[in-house]
Formats: structure tokens, C-alpha cells, sequence
């Protein structure tokens, strides 16, 4: 069972009591995994010596009479390579779950990184940070891209979303340009500390398992700790889950498309 406490967003913090089971942590999954991916178009950026695989999914009745938001999705480190497959981990997927797809209908691009697109170190106190690879900075000429391609992309509403390794990329593309960006959702990232000032009022949703061993809880706490002021700033904490258990709760409900498609630049 997934149990959720004060799932409220009032609060600029908030702690859930969520327990994943052995039961619901295959059966979230597989719901996800098991969702047909052709429909995502598979494509090639090239700028330079830096190649970008990438997969585009595009709304569903698609009209260029509407604007649609664009999602940018980033993988885990596990999902390394080139094949411009692997990289369509659960956060990409959950858009095409049916009811997402017909309910919350955008452009989503997921690129593939061939080596990490983001690095961690320690601070002077101690805290692991992240630090974005140089093809990071190649996404934001992919975006741009993709833009001119499909004029009917609402520039108001692009958001970024990402776990671990993609979590850390997320919030280093979001202080490489933040004004390009309406939210962005980071799951159990290792933080960027490098613009706060431009960060302290976009809309960001930190979430992080206390118990997760492999990217500090602890980075998300200073984070947030750094942007007491922003208003705009949400940090769910998971009492009880760890770093492979924290997308869970979120698979198989629309709270996430939900939170972002309410933000506006």
C-alpha cells in the first residue's frame, strides 16, 4: 500500500508517511513500463562535436490553433548510452499513461546523455553538489530547436522534471537559464547552489526520501534552507522511503502533470 499524509500543497514544506511495498513498487512499475513508447518519435540533435539522441512526444490532437506546454524529461544515470531508448525511464512514461496523454496534452522531449550530464562534488561545507557536463548546455540549443519546429509550443510553459542524476541536470539547467523556464519538478537530486538569487522565485518542487542513502537528503534541506524566501518553492520530504523507492507514489496518478501544467512564466 501507498500511504499519503498531508498531501496538501498550502505549505511551502511537508513530510508524507508513505510505505512502498515489495507489491506496489512492481505493480506501479509495470503499469508504467508496459505503456507502447513508438509513439514517441525518435530524433538526433547535433551541434558541434556534441550529438543529443532524443525522443519528442507530441499532444495528442495536436492543432496549430492551440499552445501546448513542452516537458523536458532527464534520465538517471543508469540510463546512460546512445541507443535514444533507454533514456525513457518512468518519468517519461507517465505521459503516456491514457488519461495523462488525453487530459494533459503537451510536447515532451527526452534527451539521452552519452556520459553523465551532471557531476557531483563537495562543497566547502561538505554538502555534495552538482555540476552540469558540458552537453547540458546543448540542450538549451535543442530546445530552441524544437521550438522553431513546432511554433505552436507555448514558450510560457516549458518545465522541466527529472530523477537523480536527471534531477541534478534538471536544477542545473534551471540556473544556467531560468528565465526560459515555468517549474520544475527535481526528485532526489543532488543540488545546485550556483544561481540562487535568480532561483528564489520560480516555481520549484523539491521532492526527497529522508532515507535515501545514495543522493544525501540532506542536499535537498540546504537547498531549501538557501530559499526560504521564494514562495514559489515546495520541498516534500518521504519519511519513509529511499532513493529507489521515491518515484513510486508518483506513477500512477496525475499529481505531477497536475502541479506543473498549473505554472506559468
Amino acid at each position: 500500500m501507498i500511504l499519503i499524509a498531508n498531501s496538501t500543497f498550502a505549505q511551502k514544506k511537508e513530510f508524507r508517511e508513505a510505505v512502498v511495498d515489495s507489491l506496489a513498487f512492481v505493480n506501479n512499475r509495470k503499469i508504467v513500463n508496459s505503456l507502447n513508447t513508438d509513439v514517441y518519435l525518435k530524433k538526433t540533435f547535433s551541434k558541434e562535436n556534441i550529438q543529443i539522441p532524443y525522443r519528442l512526444l507530441k499532444p495528442k490532437n495536436n492543432s496549430n490553433n492551440q499552445k501546448y506546454p513542452l516537458v523536458i524529461t532527464f534520465h538517471n544515470s543508469t540510463r546512460i548510452g546512445n541507443d535514444n531508448e533507454n533514456q525513457l525511464e518512468p518519468f517519461a512514461k507517465i505521459w503516456l499513461r491514457p488519461e495523462i496523454y488525453n487530459k494533459y496534452q503537451c510536447y515532451v522531449i527526452a534527451p539521452q546523455f552519452s556520459k553523465r550530464s551532471s557531476n557531483y562534488e563537495k562543497n566547502i561545507d561538505g554538502i555534495q553538489i552538482s555540476k552540469s557536463s558540458k552537453d547540458v548546455f546543448a540542450v538549451l540549443e535543442l530546445i530552441k530547436n524544437v521550438e522553431k519546429e513546432y511554433p505552436n509550443i507555448d514558450k510560457n510553459r516549458i518545465y522541466l522534471i527529472g530523477y537523480s542524476m536527471g534531477a541534478s541536470t534538471a536544477q542545473n539547467v534551471l540556473n544556467i537559464a531560468p528565465n526560459i523556464f515555468a517549474a520544475t519538478v527535481s526528485v532526489a537530486a543532488v543540488p545546485d547552489f550556483s544561481n540562487l538569487k535568480k532561483l528564489s522565485k520560480k516555481n520549484l518542487w523539491l521532492i526527497h526520501g529522508e532515507k535515501d542513502d545514495e543522493n544525501p537528503y540532506i542536499g535537498s534541506v540546504e537547498l531549501f534552507n538557501k530559499l526560504l524566501s521564494n514562495k514559489n518553492l515546495i520541498f516534500t520530504t518521504f519519511n519513509n522511503l529511499n532513493h529507489n523507492t521515491i518515484v513510486i507514489p508518483f506513477l500512477i496518478t496525475e499529481e505531477i502533470p497536475k502541479w506543473l501544467f498549473d505554472k506559468h512564466k
